[in-house]
């Protein structure tokens, strides 16, 4: 598989504080690779860094061969975000919203209705589309901004804790549409605090701790090698 995405030795200070220790990873087409690690490990600053919303202190990150530093406007066009504390705009139908967003990606009538028939598939959302987005729970919002971010079929879609607050069958739904579009070749990078939910849906992950990056590979065989059940025992066994 081709590698989409390299990050080799990124760094971030705030400050004094270095939030990122030089963490190195790839992502390839068509892959799922998680991040995870507790709150405070780096994650989300990396993401927001590859997503071009923070700069970055040191190190290198290209997507499709393109430098982020030197084209930002490229990693832009082919990427989308969906942080973990993301919104819609509460008085807006659903379907509205995603009519609002599909044009900011073409101004064409014939992509945004291309945009629009997937937006709709992946919100699985039925006729509360057409009410307006404050009237729905949080698993339905959730969903939404999912079909949002998914539905120009990005090269990279990164995705910050996207079940983050969602109850058992929301949160099943949304590991099994990423999983679905991973399969027909979008490459995710999330990140996640839940171990076993990245478990259950990354191909590759990365245990990240204090800014650095601590092992990388398959689940399997990160359980193998520590001779852990789950990745939350290997995570502490790795810590201590």
């Amino acid at each position: 598989m081709a590698v989409v995405l390299e990050v080799e030795g990124l760094r971030k200070f705030y400050g004094q504080f270095e939030a990122l220790k030089g963490i190195s990873f790839e992502v390839k087409e068509g892959e799922i690779f998680g991040l995870i690690g507790p709150n405070g490990a780096g994650k989300t600053t990396a993401l927001r860094i590859i997503a071009t919303l923070l700069t970055m202190s040191g190190g290198r990150v290209k997507l499709l061969g393109y430098d982020l530093k030197q084209n930002p406007e490229k990693f832009r066009e082919n990427i989308s975000y969906l942080p973990e504390e993301a919104g819609a705009y509460r008085h807006l139908t659903g379907i509205d919203y995603l009519r609002f967003m599909a044009r900011f990606y073409d101004s064409s009538s014939e992509k945004i209705e291309e945009f629009m028939e997937r937006a709709i598939a992946i919100a699985g959302l039925g006729e509360r589309l057409k009410d307006k987005v404050g009237t729905y729970s949080k698993g339905m919002v959730r969903k939404l901004l999912l079909a949002r971010a998914l539905m120009t079929k990005p090269v990279l879609a990164i995705l910050d804790e996207p079940t983050s607050g969602l109850d058992v069958i929301n949160s099943l739904e949304v590991r099994e549409i990423i999983k679905s579009y991973a399969r027909e070749g979008l490459s995710v990078l999330l990140s996640s605090h839940n171990m076993l939910e990245v478990e259950y849906l990354s191909d590759r992950v990365a245990l990240i701790d204090q800014g650095r990056i601590l092992a990388i590979g398959t689940p399997q065989e990160l359980k193998e090698k520590y001779e852990a059940p789950n990745l939350e025992v290997v995570f502490r066994r790795i810590v201590q």
